[in-house]
This record gives structure tokens, C-alpha cells and sequence, in this order.
């Protein structure tokens, strides 16, 4: 007996020991990876940065702590990273040009259109720009239009097929296990609902996606014409016949490109760009090497520019959901910047199709209150949409780019009647008692009856009239005037402008610049807020397996993933939802 204590106690012993080992070693690795994010990047002269387009595109991106302890590779990356590297190549004179090296990319079309115009902001500086890839996608190619020359690999192709929008109908997978939606809405256009209730668009929503898709397509051709110097009439003739599984020669002959090359090939051109010697290693820089460059401090003010970035959907502020906007935390930052002295004017950065009509309206109230005290400059990125757009029209002023997707000025309530699959499919029986009459109200056992029905209908009828005051007001629209171009109806940036949604076109340093003359200020300090969080913060959120996954579906399945990662949060949706169509997917 005496043996087996010691035994168990020097087990306990080495257990502690061992367990304290790891520990410290753990510790070290994480800081080890802390120390070694944190570093400084050398920029060495000559040095090109090469631009990857490859992966998911997102308004703003934390990189996830599991991807790196698992030695995965970052598929996603941040649009403000881009844009802010792609400033910061421009500035420092020790890089003399950007390689944009173009792969599989997944990016909508306005947050294209912002790295876009990032590249020609570049090549005002005199340096160069040069494009190649095997493969360039639709979108790669817009974006790579802007460089001097397009390089393409003898056996690759470029993909010009023109745009086209679809939705994902869920009804006849609804009708299978017994379930119906019970819709409540406002706005011919506002088509939010129909993949629970149709299989095919409706005759306004065809017609809205049509018009925004032109709208979107007829800005990309005018940018690549001019920079290609290729009429669109052709352009449009080269995407009817879908020059993707062209032979590369075609792409030469039209004019897409400049050169058919190999890689070896542009790695020599670049050396005599640079001036590199042909034995000697070109010296480059990646997209994560350019986060790490220390910019110098051009301005020694201590008045702050806030640039507030608000993306995802967003909640009813009693959700737990912590992706997308989180109207409770919004709130509070907000209300922090109003109090803030050192901030004198707040570019709040929208990128969202809208979601909860009571979050978009707390949102609404601070945004109210902060232009009150200085002034809120909106940014629209891909989306800014219904609650998004919801969340913006109290600004003193609205910047979006031509091919943003804005509007959809519209509610919709949506609550699923399940009687079907639980008393038939299932064979379940539900009995019960009540003291009052609707007491039993949203009972998914039962549909609702008339007046359950007419008091939900009447709750969406006075969202819309509010929805609408508040645009009204806060564009100085007589109400008639608003609710002429609102219905639900989504609109392009440029539609938009035309109608007074939004008074400029353009992108973030646009609505930077126009906060700068709105406070008065010739200099003055950029901040970003929600400030990013650390590595060992983001290691503990990231811990949580729903949040890896969603991740995983995002990047795996692409907007697909995204239809299914909507259907996993119905049930923390709000009833009454001003968000845009489902999921619109333009390719």
C-alpha cells in the first residue's frame, strides 16, 4: 500500500511537471507567433510588391489564429489590407512597381472596382504596374486592366462572358419536409422572400436585377475599353461569343492582352525593370510583408478622421450571434466616437445587405446623434443595402461606387409554418389551453389565423413608414419622392446617384477626403475602428468550432456557403428583416 501511494503520488507529481512544461512551451509558441507577426518589414531597394488576387475577398479580415497553428493557408484576405498596401507601394520609394499576380479569386464586383481604382491611384506616382496569370477569371482581368502591360501565359485563357445574377428557391425543399412561410411584406420589388415561397424570380424582381446587373456591367466594359482602348461594342461582341475557352493568341489579336509569356519570362522582364541583374534574386514583397511595412507618419496632428467599418448582417441586439454587425457594439462605439474630442469627423464604412429592422433603427438613433455633434461621411462598399442602407441615410453625406448595390428601401416579416411536417410527417399531436384569445399566437404547429395575421401585417406596414420618414429626412426627399424610388427596389451606385440616394461616386478615400472638408481639417490622423484584436484574444474567439467552420463553408463552397450559413442563423433572425434579396450571386 505504502509503494502504490508513492507510486500515485510521483505520478501526480510528473503529471504537474509535464503539464507545466507545456505551459511554458506553449506560451512561448504563442509569443513566439505574436513576436513574429509583429515584426517590421525591411523593404529592400527595388523591391516589387506582388499582388495576389487568389482566395476570398472580405471587407475586413483578422487572421484566424487555428488556420496558422494547423500550417493552413490564408485563403481570405482583408480588402483594407489590400487597398492600404497598395497606398503604402505607392508611397515608398525604395518599390518601384506592383507584379498582380492574378489566381483563383472570389471578390464582388464594388470591392473590385476598389482595388481598381487603388491601382490607378498607384500608377500616378510614375511607377509600374504589370499583370500576369495562366488563368485570369472575369474579375482578375477588370482589376488587371488597370497595369501597364497584361502578360499571359502561352497556354492560359482570360474569362469574358459577361455578368449574370441568380438566387437560390428553397420552396420545393420546403414542400418536402413540410414547411411553408408565412410572408408579411412592403415593396413591389422587395423580393427578399421569394426563394421561400417561388421557384423562379417574380416579373420586378427580374426586372430590378436586370437593370442593376446592366448598370454594373456597362461600368466594367467603360473601364476596360479605356484602359484597353477596345470599343464596347466589341467588348460586348467578345463576351457574347465567351472568349474563356478562346486560344491564347485570341487574346493578343483582340487586344485583351499584350504578350503571350512565361513565368520565367515576366520574372526577367521585371529585373530589367527594376534594373536587377539576371543572377541576382528579384526582390519582392507580399501582401502579408506589406502589412508589416511601417508607414512614416506624414501628419503630427492630434485630430483624428475615424473610419468605422460596419459589415455583415445585422442583429436585433438580443442575438449571440458574433458575426456581422452586432447593433449593441456598434451602438457603443459609436457613441464612444461622439464623445471622443480628439475625433473630429467619422467615415462610417458600410458593406452590408441589411438584416433586423429594430437593430438597423438603434444603429439609425447613434448615427443620428453622433452627426449632431460632427461629421458622418458614409463609404458603401459591395452592399449597403435595405438596413444597410437603412443605417447610412442619416449621414451628412454618402459616397458609393458605381457598382455597389443600394436601396432596397422595403420590409418583410417571414415566420414558418410548420403544421405540416409535425402533425403529418412526424405524427405529432399538439392539445393545449390558453387564458386569451391569440394567446398561442406563433405557434409553429398552426398557420396563422386572419387577424394574427393582420396585426403581423400591420407591425411591417409601420416599419415601412418608418423606414421610409427616416430616408426622407435624412436625404431631404419629400416623402412622396422617396417612396417613389423605394418599394424594396435594389439599385447600382450609379442608379442611385442618379435618383439623390447617395450624393457622390467613389470610393473610401473619397469619403475620407470629403469628412477632411466637412470638419475643416488640412491635417489630421486616419483611425480605424473596431481596432483589430490581438493574436491571443483572436486564438480564444476563434476557439469556438462554429466559427472555424463557417469559415471553412465560406471559403469552401463560396456564395453557395453563404446560403447555407443564412439558413443556420434563421432561427436568431429577427421578425422583420430589411435585408436584399436572399443571396445574389453575380458571377
Amino acid at each position: 500500500m505504502k509503494d502504490f501511494l508513492k507510486m500515485t503520488f510521483a505520478s501526480i507529481i510528473g503529471m504537474m511537471i509535464a503539464g507545466f512544461i507545456l505551459l511554458i512551451l506553449s506560451i512561448s509558441v504563442i509569443g513566439g507567433m505574436v513576436a513574429t507577426t509583429e515584426v517590421a518589414t525591411t523593404v529592400k531597394d527595388n523591391s516589387v510588391f506582388v499582388l495576389d488576387l487568389k482566395g476570398n475577398i472580405v471587407e475586413r479580415y483578422e487572421d484566424n489564429p487555428i488556420e496558422q497553428l494547423l500550417g493552413e493557408e490564408i485563403t481570405t484576405r482583408g480588402l483594407d489590407d489590400i487597398l492600404s498596401s497598395i497606398k503604402k507601394a505607392k508611397n515608398d520609394t525604395k518599390i518601384r512597381g506592383i507584379l498582380i499576380n492574378a489566381e483563383t479569386f472570389a471578390c464582388s464586383t464594388a470591392s473590385l472596382q476598389d482595388i481598381r481604382d487603388a491601382i490607378m491611384d498607384f500608377k500616378e506616382s510614375g511607377k509600374f504596374v504589370v499583370a500576369y496569370s495562366g488563368t485570369y477569371s472575369q474579375g482578375a482581368y477588370y482589376v488587371s486592366t488597370a497595369a501597364d502591360k497584361v502578360f499571359l501565359n502561352p497556354s492560359g485563357s482570360i474569362s469574358w462572358h459577361g455578368l449574370s445574377a441568380q438566387t437560390m428557391f428553397l420552396k420545393d425543399l420546403l414542400d418536402k419536409v413540410g414547411v411553408k412561410m408565412q410572408i408579411f411584406r412592403v415593396g413591389t420589388y422587395k423580393s427578399a422572400v421569394e426563394p421561400f415561397i417561388a421557384t423562379e424570380m417574380s416579373d420586378a424582381n427580374r426586372e430590378q436585377t436586370l437593370a442593376f446587373t446592366k448598370s454594373i456591367w456597362n461600368e466594367i466594359i467603360g473601364e476596360v475599353s479605356e484602359a484597353r482602348n477596345i470599343p464596347t461594342d466589341k467588348l460586348n461582341e467578345m463576351a457574347d461569343a465567351c472568349m474563356d475557352f478562346q486560344p491564347a493568341e485570341t487574346y493578343i489579336e483582340n487586344g485583351m492582352a499584350d504578350k503571350l509569356m512565361y513565368k520565367d519570362e515576366v520574372l526577367a522582364y521585371l529585373k530589367e525593370l527594376t534594373g536587377t541583374s539576371e543572377k541576382s534574386t528579384l526582390a519582392t514583397l507580399t501582401l502579408d510583408d506589406m502589412k508589416n511595412v511601417i508607414s512614416p507618419t506624414i501628419s503630427k496632428s492630434r485630430d483624428v478622421i475615424a473610419v468605422y467599418y460596419a459589415y455583415g448582417e445585422i442583429d436585433n441586439m438580443t442575438s449571440s450571434y458574433d458575426e456581422g454587425i452586432n447593433s449593441e457594439k456598434v451602438i457603443k462605439h459609436l457613441r464612444d466616437l461622439r464623445n471622443d474630442d480628439k475625433v473630429k469627423a467619422v467615415v462610417l464604412r458600410v458593406n452590408s445587405p441589411g438584416g433586423s429592422a429594430y437593430g438597423s433603427e438603434q444603429i439609425w438613433r447613434e448615427v443620428s446623434l453622433l452627426k449632431e455633434k460632427k461629421p458622418v461621411v458614409v463609404s458603401m462598399g459591395d452592399y449597403a443595402a435595405s438596413g444597410g442602407y437603412y443605417i447610412s441615410c442619416a449621414a451628412d453625406w454618402i459616397v458609393a461606387q458605381p457598382t455597389t448595390l443600394t436601396g432596397s428601401i422595403g420590409i418583410f416579416g417571414m415566420i414558418p409554418d410548420a403544421s405540416e411536417l409535425i402533425t403529418k410527417k412526424l405524427g405529432i399531436k399538439i392539445d393545449g389551453v390558453k387564458t386569451n384569445k391569440l394567446a398561442d399566437m406563433g405557434d409553429m404547429s398552426r398557420p396563422f389565423n386572419s387577424e394574427e395575421g393582420a396585426l403581423i401585417q400591420k407591425m411591417v406596414n409601420n416599419g415601412y413608414e418608418l423606414f421610409t420618414k427616416r430616408c426622407a429626412e435624412g436625404r431631404n426627399m419629400p416623402i412622396d419622392s422617396l417612396k417613389a424610388i423605394a418599394e424594396g427596389r435594389v439599385w447600382s451606385g450609379e442608379m442611385a446617384k442618379n435618383l439623390k440616394l447617395v450624393d457622390e461616386l467613389g470610393n473610401l478615400e473619397c469619403a475620407i477626403n470629403k469628412a477632411a472638408e466637412l470638419s475643416g481639417l488640412s491635417e489630421y490622423k486616419l483611425a480605424s475602428y473596431p481596432k483589430k484584436i490581438d493574436f491571443v484574444t483572436s486564438l480564444i474567439s476563434n476557439a469556438k468550432p462554429e466559427r472555424y467552420i463557417s469559415s471553412k463553408m465560406e471559403e469552401t463552397f463560396g456564395e453557395f456557403g453563404n446560403s447555407f450559413l443564412m439558413l443556420k442563423s434563421l432561427n436568431k433572425a429577427d421578425r422583420i428583416q430589411a435585408r436584399i434579396p436572399f443571396e445574389v450571386s453575380i458571377k
